[in-house]
């Protein structure tokens, strides 16, 4: 007997090449029959019948009445709006940006700025994601919101207006300075408008965007630092929802939360924030060899320092001991390759510097509250699809 093959829909109102190659690996793997409709939202397959529909519904309201009135199984893979009882499966935006804001810690940066230009539920979380994990470490952040000033809202000149105003905010903003923008595209006006004020990036201002969407960043005079969100991994986690959907089976009403990929770091915000040449050295030995069973001793002789010289330094420019430092490095790393890695945990605390899996767990217990397996296992098996190799 020949099974029917399932009819979905992607009526995706965003092009997200990524998310799309997630679903259609799902669908390769379940024999699905893919309509896809996306990047076209003004495009309404109104007749359609099929089996199940995934959805990006932003801010096209035909599109989204479609869906409503289809009465399909369906996946949201946004936010935009909340009163639609649909499953969800979204952006972990505040990990990604707890990523950025470690990634500045570990430079010694201590000015912050977050910037977005419009109302919208994505660029909010990040932002407020930013801020909070910066808080926990003991700093402020300043926003900037560009839809928020008199000149939005004027006609004509939106865009000289935008960079005007940008140039203006970042000179009077004080420095090193790391800024965090809501994506590539914000990150990529924070740079021009550095360089059209003739401020120097990283020197002066560090940057980083967030879904790593830029075209050819690499060619780019300064290439921008990014977080991947990893896009694959939410198409395909979307689409073993749907599958599940489809199968009669009950969804939680709570979104299921995608972590993201990795910092990507380009010559943006590659930068130590320190004015101190002993400090400067140790932190980036420490960045660059938190791999190894380093010790605090390692890292004074690296500075040229004496040990209580040092400790001085990092306290008054960083907040925290120079072992503080080395453990906040070395539990980043971990926390990645728990993540997003099948290595045992004591292959991952060996990795991580540690000489002992009994020091690795006990120390990271300690800093995070869990366990490693713990923490690990505190992830949804959902979260961490068996996917091919990629060509």
């Amino acid at each position: 007997m020949v099974l029917k093959k399932k009819k979905v829909l992607l009526a995706l109102g965003w092009y997200a090449p990524l998310v799309h190659r997630g679903i259609e690996e799902y669908a390769s793997e379940h024999a699905w029959h893919l309509s896809p409709i996306y990047a076209r939202e003004k495009v309404v397959p109104w007749g359609w019948e099929g089996d199940g529909i995934l959805a990006w519904l932003g801010s096209g309201d035909e599109l989204a009445q479609f869906v409503t009135q289809a009465r399909k199984p369906t996946v949201d893979f946004s936010w935009h709006r909340p009163q639609l009882r649909f499953p969800r499966v979204l952006m972990d935006y505040a990990a990604g940006s707890k990523l950025v804001a470690e990634h500045f810690l570990t430079r010694g940066f201590r000015h912050f700025l977050y910037y977005s230009d419009r109302e919208n539920w994505g660029l909010e979380e990040r932002g407020n994601g930013f801020i909070a994990a910066l808080r926990e470490a003991g700093y402020g952040c300043d926003w900037l919101r560009w839809h928020k000033t008199p000149d939005f809202a004027s006609e004509g000149g939106h865009w000289t207006r935008k960079r005007q105003w940008l140039k203006a905010c970042l000179k009077k903003a004080p420095t090193p300075l790391a800024v965090f923008a809501g994506n590539d595209e914000l990150a990529l006006e924070i740079l021009e408008s550095c360089e059209a004020a003739g401020i120097s990036v990283p020197e002066s201002v560090a940057i980083v965007g967030a879904d790593n969407l830029l075209l050819a960043p690499d060619s780019m005079s300064t290439p921008i630092s990014t977080v991947d969100p990893n896009h694959e991994l939410m198409g395909y986690t979307g689409a073993k929802l749907l599958d599940k959907l489809m199968k009669g089976r009950a969804a939680s009403a709570k979104p299921i939360r995608i972590p993201p990929g990795e910092m990507i770091v380009r010559r943006s915000s590659d930068l130590l924030a320190i004015n101190h040449k002993g400090l400067s050295n140790s932190l980036r030995y420490i960045m660059e060899h938190c791999h190894e069973p380093i010790t605090v001793e390692d890292v004074v002789a690296v500075a040229a320092m004496s040990r209580r010289g040092l400790h001085k330094a990092f306290l008054q420019h960083l907040g925290c001991t120079p072992g503080g430092q080395l453990l906040r490095v070395r539990m980043e790393r971990a926390k990645r390759l728990l993540l997003e890695s099948q290595y045992k945990v004591e292959v991952i605390g060996n990795m991580c510097g540690f000489t002992s899996p009994n020091g690795f767990s006990i120390a990271f217990k300690h800093a995070t509250g869990l366990s490693p397996s713990e923490f690990r296992e505190s992830l949804s098996a959902s979260l961490r699809p068996q996917r091919r190799r990629r060509s």
